[in-house]
């Protein structure tokens, strides 16, 4: 393929970028086919009047995202395990004196403590609530409620105000690629929370077989269990879902729904390669699978690019994308949204209406103030860089203790708010004893579908509390998990 053959779409993204989307655009097109030999960067440089150094960086930006595989001394090669081809659209009593009440499915109920409560605190999903621009923000919740349409106050718009939908459609488009799609819709609700239970409502009868990776998210399970679901799970190794074990458990029959965390996999943070992305899609679509993609740190990636959505190349529409506020924002917030087809949406406005009628309007045109003058896209550049610095920091001290002998072991991942470690003992008691001392942390048994022989790994967030706090917190818990002689005295309580 002649490097005049790409078709630039002029944007105010740079030039390397544009370039990367020509030529992603070539290969899933099949201009360019698996295992083809690129023009040179100096050949690309000249036919498009580039610099060659913007031309390089777009090649090096395909080759971290997978789509090209770099060779020395041979160039640029289009990666050979890309399954090119067209996805397949799929077709559509007595009354008793009250001692107790009788519930139909006791839930329990864990008492636990504010994470503000903790003296250190690792949860994986929680932002730095400290460097929220709160007085910024504050400005357009009064501007919402001095500027907001007094008929918006009243019951309607269930599926969320429509300045949000707007701003939210935007974003999507120009910072997740996930284009304009006449079949498709977005949707505002309290949360990705309610998000799932919602969709679990519309798709779920009783006995229903929901796919999910055997390390997962447990509230996403718990909506899917509430509705009757069976749950499936499927095996996974260091490069996220196996395929091979998904479409076993496909061909055993009655999956309606696959539910992941392709970009950074909960607990274990690894990227679904776009390779593995592609091959799933392609299932789901040949057996009638639902497939619900949970992108709720989409932002804060730090190797590359985040790859973009399966949501943004769903020729079938069947993925349901969903993600939130609450990492970017607060979760008091209590925003999220979902983006699906057209009659999936409505069906999830039908739920929602007989739930909570609607989100609340002021939060909801607050935040579409915030995001229509570009300081919320700006407070997000912020973040990623302090989240990345705070990435690094946690890195680092780490390898001082591996350095210092300590077995632990570890992959830095391309982004999220955590870490997954390996610290080669039980994690059976870790989370509970170490509560105790005042930090919060969560161990693998929390995520696991079933029963594991001997949990080991530890899920520690570095984005939510400073360097310092990081520090004396990753120093108690080396000192319970390896030295149970000399935990440093901490305050009495928590």
């Amino acid at each position: 393929m002649h490097p005049l053959e790409l078709t630039l779409i002029p944007s105010s993204v740079p030039k390397y970028l544009q370039l990367a989307e020509a030529l992603r655009v070539a290969i899933k097109s099949g201009l360019l086919q698996p295992n083809q030999k690129l023009s040179s960067a100096r050949e690309f440089a000249s036919a498009l009047k580039m610099n060659r150094h913007t031309v390089m960086n777009a090649l090096a930006e395909l080759v971290a995202e997978g789509w090209l595989v770099s060779q020395q001394r041979s160039g640029y090669r289009v990666n050979h395990a890309l399954p090119i081809e067209q996805s397949r659209a799929a077709a559509p009593t007595h009354a008793h004196k009250i001692h107790q009440f009788e519930f139909a499915r006791p839930l329990p109920y864990q008492a636990r403590l504010k994470i503000t409560e903790y003296s250190y605190c690792f949860a994986g999903g929680l932002p730095d609530l400290v460097v929220f621009p709160y007085r910024e923000f504050q400005r357009y919740l009064v501007k919402a409620s001095q500027q907001t349409e007094l008929a918006s106050f009243h019951y309607g718009e269930t599926d969320g105000a429509s300045e949000l939908k707007h701003q939210v459609s935007e974003y999507l488009r120009r910072a997740r690629g996930i284009k304009y799609h006449a079949n498709k819709q977005v949707m505002i609700c309290n949360g990705s929370q309610e998000a799932l239970f919602l969709i679990a409502k519309a798709f779920i009868n009783p006995g229903d077989k929901v796919a999910v990776e055997v390390l997962g998210y447990p509230p996403a399970r718990a909506a899917f269990k509430e509705c009757g679901a069976n749950l499936v799970a499927i095996a996974q190794d260091s490069e996220g879902i196996c395929i091979d074990d998904f479409e076993r458990q496909l061909k055993l029959g009655g999956i309606k729904l696959v539910y992941l965390t392709p970009l950074h996999q909960y607990p274990t943070t690894v990227t679904l390669s776009i390779v593995r992305r592609m091959q799933l899609y392609r299932l789901a679509c040949e057996y009638g699978v639902v497939i619900i993609e949970d992108d709720y740190d989409h932002e804060f990636h730090y190797a590359c690019q985040p790859l973009v959505p399966m949501a943004a190349d769903d020729p079938a529409l069947r993925v349901i994308y969903l993600s939130t506020f609450s990492k970017l924002m607060f979760a008091g917030a209590r925003i999220g949204y979902i983006h699906a087809a057209s009659e999936v949406i409505a069906q999830l406005c039908g739920l929602k209406q007989i739930i909570n009628h609607k989100n609340d309007i002021v939060m909801q045109q607050a935040v579409a103030f915030w995001m229509k003058d570009g300081a919320f896209e700006r407070h997000l550049r912020r973040m990623t860089k302090l989240y990345h610095c705070r990435l690094n920091a946690m890195v680092a001290e780490l390898q001082h203790y591996q350095a210092l002998g300590y077995p632990i072991e570890f992959t830095i991942p391309d982004g999220g708010m955590a870490l997954w470690i390996k610290v080669n003992r039980s994690v059976v008691g870790v989370k509970e004893a170490l509560a105790a001392q005042g930090l919060y942390l969560q161990s693998e048994d929390e995520f696991v579908l079933g029963k594991v022989d001997e949990p080991t790994h530890l899920r520690l967030g570095f984005a939510g509390q400073d360097e310092h706090k990081m520090k004396a917190g990753l120093k108690l818990m080396m000192c319970y998990l390896f030295d149970y002689r000399t935990i440093p005295c901490i305050h009495n309580g928590v």
